[in-house]
């Protein structure tokens, strides 16, 4: 991965963890983290935002539940995810947000 890739990727992470972090049960499906990820000029494809709910996960920064018969997937905050999206945790593969 290239070094404008990698940063590309850990801001993409940030933005998702800070949306995740901004909603009232702390979740979105991957179809809405797509749109709000464009609005915010990282128009990617929903694969890439697969990709990320997914290593998001492994981190343990996020959970994945999947809606049964339903190809939706639904992303959820963990509790250390929200300290990295805040700036209180540091985690090398996502953007330390810049202090308000």
């Amino acid at each position: 991965m290239s070094a404008t890739a990698n940063v590309i990727t850990k801001n993409r992470r940030l933005a998702i963890l800070r949306f995740l972090a901004e909603d009232a049960d702390y979740s979105h499906n991957t179809s809405v983290l797509q749109s709000a990820l464009a609005q915010i000029g990282h128009g990617v494809p929903r694969d890439v935002v697969e990709a990320d709910a997914t290593w998001l996960d492994e981190q343990e920064l996020a959970t994945i539940d999947r809606v049964e018969d339903l190809p939706v997937t639904v992303l959820r905050i963990t509790a250390r995810g929200l300290d990295v999206a805040r700036g209180l945790a540091i985690h090398p593969g996502v953007d330390r947000p810049l202090p308000r």
